[in-house]
């Protein structure tokens, strides 16, 4: 992500909020409305001239409202620059009104030629241009996108060519990052005022390319006006939460994490999860599995302490000494799984011990959803999510905001619910609080083992006092950041869970530089 406008501001709004921020500014702004829509204009221009500086000819696609003005604007713009113009109304402009009207008596002042969308080849206008510009429909969508657009997004994702989306990729809901039908794939997106958090999460990694942000010089005043619960948390922010170490630090001062998994089978997953946990900083880390996985532990990870249980009693012992207990990785859901699951519910929340619960804990706690302690993290997948809601998973991606908030409510939980662009979400009194972690993460991380570590590092986080929203925000952008970093070291398609748990003693001491991150992003897959 990059900003034309110093640091790119936290805060995530949806389509309503950031149309209130946009009521407030035009209020505040010498020339209305209009003059706010010539600033957007020139600031998408702006990033277009940046990024493609040798691009003579383009192709703007202007819907109906003010995001069809911007497109207005844009081509008056590179018009007055001297490139070559095409620019197709999709929407009648006799019929429009406002800012968008006048964009467009503007645009034509200028020189630019405006063609309705039924009186050209829209083939052969892509194939003349060099860059295509998406000033079709904006965060206004909420429905799916009717058919006459619909065709026109189909045509431009065909061509190939690079796209700057004005504000949002046409198709694209500004609220959840859901697709709305047909959509358009931009290599860049240049976005307004308020950043839409349906940008950052979904869907949305797809379609929305390079993003770029411009305030547009509106009052900073104006934004304590709308107050939004949703924030894009990053790695070096997430950094500042964990404390200092004082210098006379000891083991018993960073907690104990006991890991609880690794059933017969899956050792892999409870062994990961541990050794994340020591690498995250925990003082001490001992691991409740079975019998068979003793031996591979102690050589993989001779710094946790390892024990077979075999029943209740066993495991309420090793439970009594624990600061934090993560229940999941390789538990399973046969009757060791299920002894170890009551247990350790049941122990930590009479003695109100911090739990992180994953995989198959996940899937116990839906058949049988048990209160939690209060400081509990839960991080389901999608499908995961379905089941502790009782849903289905296309209902789950539907509104993926929605649904975190549903089940810190339904659980009293901080839930991490993973995916491009990882949603924290937790309750505040009655209010929601949600962090998007848009600025790390590859699919590379698309592999088994992601989540057994990220599961060791909460952990280990909450071992060393954090409460869990906090541990969930930093554990999540390092694990991802981690993931980064092994990624432009190896590629993403060889990348395992056991590079990330390698890499985390690195990617904490290097600064997340997002630019050249994306860069080599793009480099490896050009390569693959």
């Amino acid at each position: 992500m990059h900003s034309t406008s110093g640091d790119v501001p936290t805060a995530l709004y949806t389509a309503s909020q950031v149309r209130k921020l946009d009521a407030l500014a035009i209020a505040q702004t010498e020339g209305g409305g209009y003059a706010l829509m010539r600033r957007a204009g020139r600031a998408a221009f702006r990033h277009l001239q940046r990024t493609f500086p040798e691009a003579t000819s383009i192709a703007v696609f202007c819907g109906g409202g003010n995001n069809g003005g911007d497109g207005y604007v844009i081509a008056e713009l590179a018009k007055q620059s001297g490139k070559t113009v095409r620019l197709i109304a999709v929407s009648d402009p006799e019929k429009l009104g406002g800012e968008a009207e006048e964009a467009w008596r503007q645009a034509k002042a200028a020189g630019v030629a405006v063609e309705r969308v039924d009186d050209v080849d829209i083939d052969t206008v892509l194939e003349g241009a060099e860059i295509v510009v998406d000033a079709l429909l904006g965060t206004g969508l909420s429905g799916e996108v009717r058919e006459d657009y619909a065709r026109v997004i189909h045509c431009i994702n065909q061509a190939g060519k690079p796209v700057l989306a004005v504000d949002i990729p046409s198709g694209l809901s500004a609220d959840s990052g859901v697709l709305l039908g047909a959509t358009i794939k931009a290599t860049l997106t240049s976005t307004f005022i308020g950043i839409k958090r349906g940008l950052l999460t979904g869907a949305a990694s797809n379609v929305v390319g390079e993003l770029w942000f411009d305030d547009l010089g509106v009052a900073p005043e104006v934004f304590c006006q709308v107050e939004s619960p949703v924030s894009r948390v990053g790695f070096s922010d997430s950094k500042r939460l964990l404390p200092a170490r004082d210098q006379a630090a000891h083991k018993g001062h960073f907690g104990y994490v006991l890991v609880v998994g690794g059933d017969v089978g899956f050792g892999g997953a409870v062994l990961m999860a541990a050794e994340a946990a020591c690498r995250a900083g925990a003082g001490l880390v001992g691991c409740a599995t079975v019998g068979p996985h003793i031996s591979a532990g102690l050589v993989r990870v001779p710094e946790v302490m390892f024990k077979a249980v075999d029943h209740r009693q066993m495991l309420e012992k090793m439970l009594s000494s624990a600061t934090v207990v993560a229940l999941g990785p390789g538990l399973g859901q046969g009757p060791w799984g299920r002894m170890c699951f009551q247990t350790v519910t049941h122990f930590c929340r009479d003695k109100n011990i911090s739990m992180v619960l994953d995989a198959d804990g996940l899937n116990l706690l839906a058949e049988d959803p048990v209160a939690l302690p209060s400081n509990t993290v839960i991080t389901p997948h999608p499908g995961e999510a379905a089941r502790l809601l009782g849903t289905t998973v296309p209902e789950v991606l539907e509104d993926r905001f929605a649904s975190a908030e549903a089940l810190a409510r339904r659980y009293q939980a901080t839930v991490v619910l993973k995916g491009a662009g990882t949603l924290i979400a937790a309750l505040n009194g009655e209010r929601a609080l949600t962090s998007v972690m848009a600025e790390h993460g590859n699919p590379g991380m698309a592999a088994g083992g992601m989540g057994d570590v990220l599961t060791g590092m909460t952990a280990a986080l909450m071992a060393q006092g954090m409460n869990g929203f906090d541990a969930a925000r930093l554990a999540v952008s390092w694990h991802a950041h981690s993931a980064d970093l092994a990624a432009a070291r190896a590629g993403m398609i060889s990348l395992v869970a056991t590079d990330v748990i390698a890499g985390l003693g690195t990617a904490w001491l290097q600064s997340a530089d997002l630019s050249s991150v994306d860069h080599r992003f793009e480099a490896e897959l050009a390569k693959e």
